[in-house]
């Protein structure tokens, strides 16, 4: 589901404890955040804001406004990643991984978990 707006980093830190938690409180989002970041109260109810504005966030009245993401982490990354191909690479999915194998040193492993990706993405074309 495509955004109009990027999720910044400060409200991806927001969105990680939201898919943490599936729907907590403002006040609790601040708690579990001031360990990890200087930010203030209002500074992080800025960010919710944002996030609803965006529909990112969606409220649910109860006691307290309790906040829920209305997209999965799953869905932020997919669209983070290919912003990310489409302004690096121009949008080449070969380029990224030919400079990202040539860049770093890939494991057995990670030579095996890339071959069997792309077999599968092979199989998957063919059908």
């Amino acid at each position: 589901m495509k955004r109009e707006n990027k999720i910044t980093d400060a409200e991806w830190e927001i969105m990680e404890v939201i898919w943490e938690c599936k729907k907590i409180r403002a006040y609790d989002i601040i708690k579990k955040l001031e360990y990890k970041t200087t930010w203030s109260d209002k500074t992080v109810r800025t960010l919710i804001r944002r996030l609803v504005d965006k529909n990112v966030l969606g409220i649910e009245k109860e006691k307290f406004n309790m906040y829920y993401p209305l997209l999965s982490k799953e869905e932020c990354v997919k669209e983070a990643t290919d912003k990310f191909i489409d302004k690096v690479y121009k949008g080449s999915i070969g380029l990224l991984v030919s400079n990202f194998v040539k860049n770093n040193k890939l494991t057995k492993n990670d030579l095996e978990v890339l071959k069997n990706v792309l077999e599968d993405s092979d199989t998957k074309e063919k059908q």
